[in-house]
C-alpha cells in the first residue's frame, strides 16, 4: 500500500511538472495536422501539394512569394527592375542569406535553381512556368538577371510558386529526405507515416519567428482526425478531412474554424487520349451524368462552389459555365448512343487518398452507372497516384483537386496527365502571356475558360473549400490559400 501511494504521489508530481512545462512551451511550440503525408520533401520535382504544405516559406524560399491574400511579395529578392520591353528582370538579393548547412546563398544558387528547373531533363512538375526564360545570368553575388524570349506578364507570379524555390547544388543529392533551404525553419526529423519536425533557424536572415518548434502530424482517417482535435492533441488541422464535424467545432469555445478559400478546382480528370474518352461526345455524356450538388452535399457536407471550367470562382475573370454541363442523364444517354455506345462502356476510376476523392468517387460511380458507364474503382495511396496517374497516364478517370494558383495554363501542355492537345488553346494561352492590357487579358481568359468547357476536357465539379480547425489561441493562420502552404513564421499564440 505504501508503494502504491508513493507511485500516486510521484505521478501527481510528474503531472504537475509536465503541465508547467507544457504551459511554458505552449508559446513557442505548435503541432499541425494534415491528412496527406508528402511523398518526399523536394518541391521542385513533384506535384504533391503536401510537399509545399510542409516546406513552402518554412524550409524553402523563392525570389518572390505568395501572401495569404494572393499578393506577390519580395522574398530572397528584396527588389527588382523590369525593362521597358518586358524582357529583362533584374533581381537584387538580400544580403547575408545562408542555407541551413551554413553555405552562402548567392546569385550562383539562383542561376543553378532556375537552370535546373527549366533544363531539358528537368523533373519539375511546373516546368512550363519557366519556358519563356531564355537565360539566367549572374551580374554579381547579389544581383541576378533573367532574360525572357518573349514578355510574360506572369513572371513574378510564376517565381512565387513552390516549384521555383532556390536550392543549393551542395545539398541537391539528398533534398528529398534532408531538405536544406534558406527559410526560417530547418528540417529536424521525419518519422515516416507519423510526423515531420522542424526547428526555428537561429541564423535566419529575416525576422525571427515566434514558433520555435513545429511538428507536422499525418492523420489520414477522418474519425482519428476528429478524436485528435477533440482531445486537443493537435493545435491546428489544415484541410480538416471531415466537414460533417465542423458545426461541432464551431459550437465549442476551445476551437476556431476558418473556412479557407482555396485555389482547388476539384475535377473528374479525364484521359483525353484513351478510347473512348478521346471522343468529345463521350466526355460530354460524362459531364451531363454528374450531379455536382449531390457530390458537394454527399462528399463535402455542403462545402464547395460548383464550377463549369478550370478557374476559381473568386477570381474577377471567372465565367460561370456550369450550364454547359448541367445534370441531364437523358442527354447523357443520348450522347453515348450518338458516340456509338448505346449500352455504355467500362473504364477505370483511380482515387487518391483525400476524402473528397474517395467519398466523391463513390457518388460519381453511381451517377455514371445510372447512364451505363461502369467504373472499376481503385483506391491509391498518394505515391501510387503520382506514379500511375500523374506520371504514367495509366487511367481513364480520376478525381483530384488542382490547388495550384491560376493554373489554366496546364491545358496548353499536351503532355500533361489528362493529355488535352488543342493548338487553338495553346496559341491563345501564349497570346495571353504576351498581353499586358487588363481588358484584353479578361477577354482572353473568358475564351480559354469557354474552350475547355465546350471541349469537356474534364468533369468540372466544385471549388474546394477546406476547413482549418485550430485551438482558439492560435494567431496568424492564413484565411485564404492562394497556394498550398502552412506559414509557420506567421503564427503565434495569444498571450
Amino acid at each position: 500500500m505504501t508503494f502504491h501511494v508513493s507511485r500516486l504521489a510521484l505521478a501527481s508530481a510528474l503531472a504537475i511538472t509536465a503541465g508547467i512545462g507544457a504551459a511554458q512551451a505552449a508559446g513557442t511550440e505548435i503541432t499541425v495536422a494534415m491528412q496527406l503525408e508528402p511523398p518526399h520533401l523536394d518541391p521542385t520535382s513533384a506535384a504533391a501539394q503536401a510537399i509545399d504544405s510542409v516546406v513552402y516559406a518554412n524550409i524553402f524560399e523563392g525570389l518572390t512569394r505568395f501572401m495569404d491574400d494572393g499578393s506577390i511579395a519580395p522574398a530572397l529578392a528584396k527588389s527588382w527592375n523590369i525593362s521597358e520591353d518586358g524582357l529583362t528582370y533584374t533581381f537584387m538579393l538580400n544580403d547575408g542569406v545562408t542555407f541551413h548547412d551554413g553555405t552562402a546563398m548567392d546569385a550562383e544558387d539562383v542561376k543553378f535553381s532556375l537552370d535546373r528547373a527549366r533544363a531539358e531533363d528537368s523533373t519539375n512538375a511546373q516546368k512550363a512556368l519557366f519556358a519563356s526564360i531564355a537565360s539566367v545570368d549572374v551580374v554579381d553575388p547579389t544581383t541576378v538577371r533573367i532574360t525572357l524570349s518573349e514578355p510574360n506578364g506572369s513572371m513574378l507570379f510564376n517565381l512565387a510558386w513552390g516549384d521555383a524555390v532556390i536550392v543549393a547544388p551542395e545539398s541537391i543529392e539528398t533534398i528529398t529526405t534532408n531538405p536544406v533551404g534558406t527559410g526560417p525553419y530547418t528540417f529536424t526529423n521525419w518519422v515516416q507515416g507519423d510526423k515531420i519536425e522542424l526547428t526555428a533557424n537561429p541564423d535566419y536572415w529575416g525576422a525571427a519567428p515566434a514558433i520555435q518548434n513545429a511538428t507536422f502530424k499525418f492523420i489520414s482517417d477522418p474519425t482519428a482526425a476528429f478524436a485528435a482535435m477533440m482531445a486537443e492533441d493537435i493545435d491546428v488541422f489544415t484541410g480538416y478531412p471531415a466537414p460533417e464535424n465542423v458545426p461541432q467545432f464551431e459550437a465549442d469555445p476551445r476551437f476556431q474554424v476558418l473556412n479557407v478559400a482555396t485555389e482547388g478546382e476539384t475535377i473528374l480528370s479525364t484521359n483525353n487520349k484513351m478510347a473512348p474518352l478521346d471522343n468529345v461526345k463521350v466526355r460530354a455524356a460524362i459531364a451531363h451524368a454528374i450531379d455536382r450538388q449531390a457530390i458537394i452535399d454527399g462528399a463535402m457536407f455542403g462545402m464547395g462552389t460548383p464550377i463549369g471550367t478550370h478557374f476559381a470562382p473568386h477570381h474577377p475573370d471567372y465565367v460561370d459555365l456550369t450550364g454547359n454541363s448541367a445534370y441531364d442523364p437523358e442527354m447523357s444517354k443520348k450522347l453515348l448512343a450518338e458516340a456509338g455506345f448505346p449500352d455504355g462502356f467500362k473504364t477505370t476510376l483511380k482515387l487518391p487518398p483525400p476524402s473528397y476523392a474517395r467519398r466523391g468517387g463513390e457518388i460519381i460511380a453511381a451517377q455514371l452507372r445510372a447512364v451505363g458507364i461502369e467504373t472499376e474503382i481503385s483506391n491509391l495511396e498518394w505515391a501510387q497516384w503520382l506514379e500511375q496517374v500523374f506520371r504514367g497516364k495509366d487511367y481513364g478517370l480520376t478525381i483530384v483537386s488542382h490547388t495550384e494558383p491560376f493554373d489554366i495554363g496546364i491545358y496548353a501542355r499536351p503532355d500533361y496527365y489528362f493529355q488535352y492537345d488543342n493548338p487553338a488553346f495553346q496559341e491563345l494561352y501564349a497570346e495571353l502571356n504576351r498581353t499586358t492590357d487588363a481588358a484584353k487579358r479578361s477577354e482572353q481568359l473568358a475564351s480559354l475558360q469557354t474552350m475547355i468547357s465546350e471541349d469537356y476536357v474534364n468533369g468540372y465539379l466544385f471549388q474546394l473549400a477546406t476547413p482549418t480547425i485550430a485551438k482558439a489561441g492560435v494567431q496568424g493562420l492564413w484565411k485564404n490559400a492562394p497556394t498550398a502552404a502552412t506559414d509557420l513564421a506567421a503564427m503565434s499564440w495569444a498571450d
